[in-house]
C-alpha cells in the first residue's frame, strides 16, 4: 500500500486537511507548510501520479496587477508581460496573472494569491504609493517589485533609470533648438514621472538656464486627454515654449495633434521629444524623438530576478535600475 496523506500528517505533527490542501494544490495553508508537506511526501515516497501535482506546486509564477482607476492595456505593458511569461516558460514555470483594484480587501486578496500555490510574485507596481507596498512586504513568498522603487522597502524591484533618460533627451532637445525648453507633465503623481521630472530639471540647470522660466503644462497622461488639454491651454491664449519635453510618448502626440491642428508646424514651429518609445511613436507625423525603455528586456530581468530569489539560501534587497537610450527621428527640428 502505498503513503497515504494521513501518514503524512503523523509524521509532521499536522492535520490531514491540511496535506491534502497542500498535495491537491488547494489554497489554504502557508506556502512555507506547503513546501514542507510535499518535501516530505516525496522523502516518504509518496505517488503524486495519481494527482499530478508534484510539479504544479513548485511550477507557477503569479504576475501581479497593481492599480487603480488606470488603465494597463497599453503596449508598455503587453509587451512586459508577454517578456515575463516568456522567460519563466523557459525556465520551467506557468504564469497566473492576477489583478488587484479593490484596496478595502488588499489583504485577502494578497492571500488568495501566496496561498494558491504559487512559489514567487512579480507585482507590476507602476501606480504604488509608499502605503500600497506594506501589505506585500508579509508575503511569504519571493516578490520582485516591478516598474516603481519605493525608498526603505525590502523587496526587490526593477525599475528603468528615468531621471537619466529625461535628461539626455532634454539636453538634446535644448541642443538642438538652442532654446529654454517647455514640459508637458503628467497631472497623474506616479514615481516614474516625479524622476522624470528631475531629470528634465536636471538638464535645464546643466545648460546653464534657470528652471523657473522652463512654461510647464500639467496635461491627462494619454493622447486624448492631453489633446483635450492642450486644445484648451492654446484656445485660452496661454503662452507657449519653441520645444517641449513630455513625460510620455501618449502626452507628446496628443499634444502634437493640437498644435498641428491650430496650425503650429512639427518640428519648425515647435519641436517636441517623448518618452517610452511605444510602438505607434514611430508612425506619427512626423515620427516622434523618443528615449527608448527596452521592455522585453526589463521583463526579462524581473523574471530571473524572482528566479534567483526563490533559489537564494539567503537574500539581499537588490534594486536593479534598467538604462535607456535615446531615439532621435523627425520631431525635433
Amino acid at each position: 500500500m502505498g503513503i497515504t496523506a494521513k501518514q503524512i500528517a503523523k509524521e509532521l505533527n499536522i492535520s490531514t486537511a491540511a496535506v491534502s490542501m497542500a498535495l491537491n494544490n488547494k489554497p489554504g495553508v502557508s506556502n512555507e507548510t506547503r513546501r514542507k508537506i510535499v518535501e516530505t511526501a516525496k522523502a516518504m515516497g509518496y505517488d503524486f501520479s495519481k494527482n499530478d501535482l508534484s510539479k504544479s506546486e513548485t511550477k507557477t509564477i503569479a504576475f501581479v496587477f497593481f492599480h487603480k482607476n488606470f488603465v494597463f492595456d497599453t503596449p508598455f505593458f503587453t509587451e512586459l508581460a508577454t517578456s515575463i511569461e516568456s522567460t519563466i516558460h523557459d525556465k520551467g514555470y506557468k504564469l497566473a496573472v492576477y489583478h488587484i483594484h479593490d484596496l478595502d480587501n488588499i489583504e485577502e486578496q494578497i492571500d488568495l494569491i501566496q496561498y494558491s500555490g504559487c512559489t514567487g510574485m512579480i507585482l507590476l507596481g507602476t501606480i504604488m504609493q509608499p502605503e500600497s507596498i506594506k501589505p506585500f512586504e508579509n508575503v511569504k513568498i519571493p516578490i520582485v517589485l516591478l516598474d516603481t522603487y519605493i525608498p526603505g522597502t525590502k523587496i526587490d524591484c526593477v525599475v528603468i533609470n528615468n531621471t537619466e533618460g529625461a535628461r539626455s533627451v532634454t539636453d538634446y532637445l535644448i541642443r538642438k533648438c538652442k532654446a529654454q525648453p517647455g514640459y508637458l507633465h503628467s497631472s497623474q503623481y506616479l514615481h516614474n514621472v516625479e524622476e522624470r521630472q528631475d531629470g528634465f530639471y536636471k538638464a535645464v540647470r546643466q545648460n546653464g538656464m534657470a528652471t523657473s522660466k522652463s512654461i510647464v503644462h500639467h496635461v491627462s497622461p494619454s493622447v486624448d486627454g492631453a489633446y483635450a488639454d492642450m486644445m484648451e491651454l492654446i484656445n485660452n491664449n496661454e503662452p507657449l515654449a519653441s520645444c517641449y519635453f513630455a513625460d510620455n510618448d501618449e502626452i507628446a502626440i496628443g499634444a502634437m495633434r493640437a498644435f498641428k491642428e491650430k496650425g503650429y508646424k512639427i518640428p519648425e514651429d515647435i519641436s517636441i521629444v517623448g518618452f517610452d518609445n511605444m510602438s505607434y511613436s514611430l508612425y506619427v507625423d512626423p515620427p516622434l524623438t523618443t528615449v527608448n525603455v527596452p521592455k522585453s528586456y526589463m521583463g526579462k530581468i524581473a523574471a530571473n530576478r524572482l528566479i534567483e530569489i526563490m533559489n537564494e539560501e539567503f537574500h539581499y534587497t537588490t534594486k536593479i535600475e534598467i538604462n535607456t537610450n535615446l531615439i532621435i527621428r523627425k520631431s525635433v527640428r
